[in-house]
């Protein structure tokens, strides 16, 4: 990587000062956040530049959020001051933020699952000329938001109905209505497909160029380097780094996010694959509009594997996963665990049968917002603690801590509330609440989703020890290099059914992707050289959209 000069360093001059001073629309200087025992912000400076993406990385807990919340007005800052245009600013509310042209797209959706799709998109901003809602004009324009992400949603499907990559569409939509100037994006491309990535990035170009600034966070660092101007480091509350992407690239951001060496980060050990343990056959799920989500699918699995899925966005996976788990009574299809043909068909029942799944969305399936970080992990088990009708006290601490030290769970107290701990130390406590189950099985659906590299690694390690104790492991990625570098045998589904398998050695990111897009229509050229898959769904609505 070539030399050069610190952001600092060039801005030093004066004709680079003046015009440093013209492109920053938003400034945070010495910004301090402190929350009841917590450090969160500490003297940080941060610097958005008009018209241009300005990417913020760092590990789960390095104070991103709550940066990004004091600019949005959702949280106020202990000292330090926010200078918009030249102004020193005060935020009080995220209503205060909007006047001035400040939008947010949150990490975790922050949707009402009980309003429709164009009600959530336009909820305190109702378009009422003459004090009514004017609904079909309403639609309409959700239904052109919709489009340019290039998805076909209906405007007046509730919230509630759509998966979690379509409500991500939906949250990106309802930033895309406001007239921003600066629009600030946590994880916006967490719970999307290459496809939809690419599309998104078409997006963020046009917002681009239209002069609005961009302030990108997203834990998938190629993205960063791809479609970033300038990006800045937190560590541990505290500005560590700021620089051009020009000048950088994806170790160098590493190495400053975790402070060592990102070649130690991954290592998935070599496991002795034993027996079969688990066979599945003919797993089936009818849809609603007809057609089947899952379409006969049929795979084994034996002890110490690691068995990956991989396909885009609605190909059956997480449903195939909600099949085995007990979610779906009227799936068809037969599972065998250990020989044994599984007649049992409900939640409970597979997990006491030793089948448990650690769901996508951690904060609405996988955890209860309300209870305490021990409390989420004994729910699944609390059986396990009862000697007649009182809970074993003793024996739950003894069971958590093992957890906490044995997953390496960042938490002061076990008793404090769940949402006190970062991304990736919740997903820790819901495969920790998993393994309290005692399974034989664990899937595992997008399990790095909205967490840190280093975080990553953490998680992947659990699942290689898991392996190598014996267990079967499947897991659901829609990240290529973390299904090739985790899975010992990887299964593609495209259409709710299997259309290709590889193994760990004999996996290219280009028949993982081909494979991906069998059914859709898709020139399988395009996509060995790399172009991202896109459905006939998808591709109707960008053609509707150009025209």
């Amino acid at each position: 990587m070539p030399a050069t000069a610190s952001l600092a360093e060039q801005s030093s001059l004066p004709d680079a000062a003046a015009n440093e001073e013209d492109a920053i629309i938003l400034r945070a200087e010495q910004v301090t956040k402190v929350f009841p025992g917590t450090l969160a912000l500490d003297r940080v400076d941060f610097q958005v530049r008009r018209g241009k993406v300005n990417a913020l990385v760092g590990e789960n807990g390095a104070g991103k959020s709550t940066l990004m919340k004091i600019l949005a007005g959702v949280e106020q800052p202990t000292s330090g001051r926010l200078i918009m245009q030249g102004k020193t600013v005060q935020l009080h509310s995220p209503h205060a933020a909007e006047k001035l042209g400040i939008g947010i797209i949150y990490q975790e959706m922050n949707l009402c699952a009980n309003l429709s799709v164009a009600e959530n998109i336009f909820l305190g901003r109702e378009v009422a000329p003459n004090g009514i809602v004017d609904q079909k004009t309403q639609r309409e324009r959700t239904r052109q938001l919709i489009l340019r992400l290039g998805h076909v949603i209906n405007p007046n499907m509730l919230v509630s109905d759509l998966r979690i990559g379509q409500q991500q569409i939906v949250e990106i939509a309802k930033a895309l209505a406001q007239d921003v100037q600066v629009l600030i994006m946590d994880e916006p491309t967490s719970a999307l497909s290459a496809a939809e990535v690419a599309v998104l990035f078409k997006v963020i170009d046009d917002l681009r160029k239209a002069g609005v600034a961009i302030i990108y966070i997203s834990h998938k660092l190629e993205e960063i380097t791809q479609i970033g101007d300038y990006v800045t480091v937190l560590r541990d509350g505290r500005l560590v780094a700021e620089e051009q992407i020009t000048q950088i690239d994806v170790p160098w951001i590493i190495e400053k996010m975790v402070g060592k060496n990102p070649a130690t980060l991954f290592h998935k050990a070599t496991v002795a694959v034993g027996e079969e343990i688990l066979r599945v056959e003919d797993v089936t799920l009818p849809g609603r509009a007809g057609g089947n989500v899952v379409d006969h699918v049929s795979f084994t699995l034996h002890k110490g594997e690691v068995l990956g899925f991989y396909g885009l966005m609605g190909a059956g996976r997480s449903e195939l996963f909600e099949c085995l788990a007990g979610l779906h009574a009227e799936a068809g299809g037969r599972v065998w665990l250990n020989g044994e043909l599984l007649k049992s068909s409900s939640v409970s029942e597979r997990i006491s049968a030793g089948i448990t799944l650690v769901p996508e969305d951690r904060q609405r399936e996988g955890l209860v917002q309300t209870l305490s970080v021990a409390d989420n992990m004994l729910l699944a088990s609390l059986r396990s603690y009862f000697n007649g009708f009182y809970l074993v006290q003793r024996r739950e601490k003894h069971a958590f801590q093992s957890l906490i030290k044995d997953l390496s769970i960042k938490v002061a107290d076990p008793r404090q509330l769940i949402t006190a701990l970062s991304g990736g130390n919740q997903q820790k406590v819901v495969i920790a609440k998993s393994m309290l189950t005692s399974p034989k099985i664990l899937m595992l659906d997008e399990p790095s989703r909205g967490i840190d590299v280093n975080a990553k690694s953490e998680i992947f390690a659990i699942m290689s020890q898991l392996a190598q104790d014996g267990f079967g492991v499947l897991f659901i990625s829609s990240e290529l290099k973390e299904v090739m570098a985790m899975a010992d045998r990887i299964l593609v589904l495209s259409r709710g059914a299997i259309t290709s398998e590889f193994l760990r050695e004999e996996a290219t990111e280009e028949g993982l992707v081909a494979a991906s897009a069998v059914g859709h229509g898709l020139d399988a050229a395009k996509d060995a050289a790399g172009t991202p898959p896109v459905s006939e769904q998808q591709e109707a609505g960008q053609q509707e959209v150009r025209s």
